[in-house]
């Protein structure tokens, strides 16, 4: 990919100590990342961040609160903004998977922060710190003006 930007959003999904992550293979290298991907258009980033959980891990969620806005420049020059949005597991609904994606998995925060794993940006591991280190603000910060 050439020097694009790319709007994007990433479900922190918590449970009892551990997060629910998915493994990809990117350019050949197997990648771990939180359920992640682009906001299409006319979608909102909580919008989003549902279906991509949805269609990642076969999971619904609850959006409950906003870790925080992150941007990453990838070695092929894209700009990544991403909304890191912490929410909440509701069901297990599917155990179908995007076809991009190799695997689902709950992990302790110790695994994903340990350098073992090969992340698919830095921003995997800081959205786990962020959690950790108890950032959070209110999804009101997030305003939707589609309805008028």
């Amino acid at each position: 990919m050439s020097a694009r930007i790319h709007l994007t959003v990433a479900a922190v999904i918590h449970r009892a100590g551990e997060y629910l992550m998915v493994t990809e293979i990117v350019d050949g290298v197997r990648v771990l990342n939180q359920p992640a991907g682009h906001i299409e258009p006319g979608e909102s980033a909580l919008e989003a961040v549902c279906r991509e959980a949805l269609e990642e891990t076969g999971w619904q969620v609850r959006p409950v609160a906003c870790l925080g806005l992150a941007c990453y420049v990838a070695p092929d020059g894209g700009t990544y903004h991403r909304y890191n949005l912490l929410c909440a597991p509701v069901a297990e609904r599917s155990d179908r998977l995007d076809p991009d994606i190799e695997s689902r998995l709950w992990l302790p925060a110790a695994a994903i922060l340990d350098t073992s794993y090969r992340h698919r940006s830095p921003m995997v591991r800081g959205a786990v710190a962020d959690h950790r280190a108890g950032l959070g603000f209110p999804l009101s910060l997030l305003r939707d003006y589609r309805q008028g």
